[in-house]
């Protein structure tokens, strides 16, 4: 029996799309490796208030993200370098107030509490299916 080597993600590409809104940020969040899609899922940040910390989101650019556990959220995703901001964290959660500028990501954009506001559903699918694909402990990130 011939023992298959693990898939090299060499080609991987980790990308968050945008659409700002005057009360939230709604994404997509796609990994690819080359040109085929591995994995998309969808994500949920503070509106863009300026890169004003706690209240918004965090500014399109490139970002290095390591894989570390988090005692409130378990295993996620940690971007570094983000400017003037600290411990932004790719994670689990459904709703706005879930974050002070960190990105959640979930299977759908739903409002879910009936608040007139999209949230993310299946946040912990998402972050396992996230977890699951990207198996680097260090990758880069484009937000646009």
């Amino acid at each position: 029996m011939e023992l298959l080597e693990p898939r090299r993600y060499d080609t991987m590409k980790v990308v968050i799309s945008r659409e700002y809104g005057k009360m939230q940020t709604l994404g997509s969040l796609v990994v690819f490796d080359g040109k085929e899609i591995l994995l998309k899922v969808l994500t949920l940040e503070l509106p863009d208030l300026g890169n004003q910390k706690s209240i918004s989101c965090i500014p399109e650019g490139k970002y290095t993200v390591h894989r570390i556990y988090s005692p409130k959220f378990g295993n996620c995703f940690h971007l570094q370098d983000v400017p003037g901001r600290t411990a932004i964290l790719i994670h689990p959660g459904n709703y706005t107030k879930d974050t002070r500028g960190c990105i959640l990501i979930g299977m759908n954009h739903i409002d879910i509490d009936g608040d007139g506001l999209k949230d993310v559903s299946d946040s912990t699918t998402a972050m396992n299916k996230l977890l699951t694909t990207i198996t680097e402990n260090v990758f880069e990130l484009h937000v646009i």
